[in-house]
């Protein structure tokens, strides 16, 4: 009796988030997080709650502009080395995109390990801006190569780091961004002082931020002071910009 094949997974675009515009002039896609190493399925409706109540508060906030929001579900749980399935993923998901609603500006929003796949799937061409909360990236090593950048350039990009995060390393996304800043100055990282992983502290500024940032880079609307100034400032300056207690109050849309 022959062996029998192994099925072939394929990622697909959960539900779009609130009720789907007419005319769709934007997308926002949602990654979450994952593990290192893993060929399982992700379990269902995983994400984080800040992932979430963004998806929630991008659906409401880009309404009117015509602004499609969907989480995408991953064929494995894993990012598994070269074979980075997560950022594979999120590159299908922007193609898919172009496919539904044609040539609409993309935003990938990622956390944890979905940051990563955010800014390494950030060269589809589609892709016009990536924010990455909390984002997963190895460690250094002189052996391997390093996380690319080049693939941002002509791309804006946030970056959002708690600094008491005990699970992926700010440090690390300090340095991704200063490597960033070389190739593209549309680039900026805000801290949140005192915040951990899941930036539950203070989750409102984060939301607010975050919203800020890609309603400016999808549809040009404007953006807040300190994004201005986060992106026009040299480093190390904008991209140890803190985020200020009370950030997006005046700014809710």
């Amino acid at each position: 009796m022959g062996q029998q094949a192994t099925p072939v997974r394929s990622a697909r675009l959960g539900k779009a988030v609130g009720p789907e515009p007419t005319a769709v002039s934007g997308a926002v896609l949602l990654l979450p997080g994952g593990e290192e190493v893993s060929a399982r399925r992700p379990s269902p409706v995983r994400a984080m709650s800040v992932l979430r109540s963004l998806g929630r508060r991008f659906a409401r906030a880009g309404r009117a502009e015509g602004l499609a929001v969907h989480s995408v579900h991953y064929r494995y749980k894993g990012w598994n080395g070269s074979e980075a399935h997560l950022a594979g993923d999120a590159a299908w998901a922007a193609e898919e995109v172009v496919r539904r609603y044609g040539d609409v500006p993309v935003c990938l929003v990622g956390l944890d390990m979905g940051g990563r796949a955010a800014l390494r799937a950030g060269g589809h061409e589609a892709v016009n801006s990536v924010v990455a909360l909390a984002p997963w990236l190895p460690e250094d090593d002189v052996a391997a190569p390093a996380e690319p950048v080049r693939q941002l350039v002509g791309r804006r990009v946030l970056i959002v780091h708690g600094t008491n995060d005990e699970r992926t390393d700010p440090e690390l996304s300090f340095r991704l961004a200063a490597r960033v800043k070389k190739v593209n100055r549309e680039v900026c990282r805000f801290e949140v002082h005192s915040d951990g992983h899941g930036l539950h502290q203070h989750r409102d500024e984060v939301l607010c931020l975050a919203v800020d940032f890609v309603m400016g880079a999808l549809f040009g609307c404007a953006v807040s002071r300190p994004v201005e100034d986060a992106l026009a400032a040299p480093p190390p300056i904008g991209l140890r910009m803190p985020l200020a207690a009370g950030f997006g109050r005046s700014l809710r849309r």
